[in-house]
């Protein structure tokens, strides 16, 4: 028993005599000063990076060399997440240097430990590759409308190296690793057609028809900038048991075609009212037997 207390006393004494050490609290403060002062130092830098790109975005869009405002939302957007992977992943450097930490070994094990994620991680290195494919090629930029595999349609929100966000016009966000977008569907790059069909009764003079639609057309056009073509009244696209169907189809800036086309149906409609113009409708036709009967008995 006298042994284990003397080697009890013994490490208390040495304990304390580490923890009493004036030097080591002053090492642990200046310590926990610097690693401070390199967290704030790293977001201040952050922000400073951001407004800066920003500013030299905003200048080169007034600038004498002009961008697609698409591209270069797309490039300002990755060019700040790009700075804060850097400047945060020297921040921890940093910060592992003031807690004593030998950064050579720890490299060496990075490099290491990334040559072993890129055999693993086929996946990963495969969405950096296509998201690098994605921006260098201008295939879509945030902010454009675009269809993914046939499936999600949506607002781009961001392009990064490894994931695509999309957001849906009902709210949803959808996040694509960028290796397993095989087709795309971009509504933003040309212009689009604005196709509208009309219908009317086969009692209808179709000039007529078709001067009504194209003086309708007109108005939507003078209505509108997102119209930038002359719209066209193609004539007769179809004929049913009780209709005709007119088309006319007019250029719109890209993704607005859908605005036109409604604008178009509703100026064109509220024209047919205006000139008595009859849209086929179903009709029932009532007939009294008995009374034909009869009126054939007279005959």
């Amino acid at each position: 028993m006298s042994e284990q207390a003397n080697w009890m006393e013994t490490l208390y004494a040495k304990i304390y005599t580490y923890l009493a050490d004036p030097a080591l609290w002053v090492a642990i403060g200046m310590a926990a000063l610097k690693i401070l002062v390199i967290i704030i130092g790293a977001r201040i830098i952050v922000t400073m990076a951001h407004v800066f790109v920003n500013r030299v975005f905003q200048k080169r869009e007034v600038g004498k060399i002009q961008f697609e405002q698409r591209r270069v939302d797309t490039l300002r957007v990755l060019i700040n997440n790009v700075t804060n992977y850097t400047i945060y992943f020297l921040a921890i450097l940093m910060v592992l240097k003031q807690l004593g930490i030998d950064l050579q070994p720890v490299l060496v094990s990075a490099g290491v430990l990334g040559l072993a994620v890129g055999f693993g991680a086929q996946s990963l290195v495969r969405d950096v590759i296509t998201g690098f494919f994605i921006i260098f090629e201008d295939q879509f930029a945030v902010g454009d409308t675009v269809t993914i595999n046939n499936n999600f349609n949506g607002t781009v929100q961001e392009i990064g190296l490894r994931v695509t966000r999309i957001r849906s016009w009902t709210g949803e966000v959808h996040i694509f690793p960028n290796g397993q977008i095989t087709q795309v569907t971009n509504f933003s790059i040309q212009n689009t057609m604005a196709v509208v069909d009309i219908l009317v009764a086969h009692e209808e003079d179709l000039e007529q028809v078709e001067q009504v639609i194209a003086e309708a057309a007109q108005k939507v056009k003078e209505g509108t900038a997102d119209m930038v073509g002359e719209p066209q009244v193609l004539g007769v696209q179809a004929m049913g048991p009780t209709d005709v169907t007119i088309r006319v189809i007019a250029e719109c800036k890209p993704n607005t075609h859908h605005a036109v086309t409604r604008k178009m149906r509703a100026v064109i409609k509220a024209e047919f009212d205006a000139k008595g113009i009859e849209i086929p409708y179903p009709k029932v036709v009532s007939v009294n037997a008995g009374k034909v009967q009869a009126q054939a008995q007279g005959e």
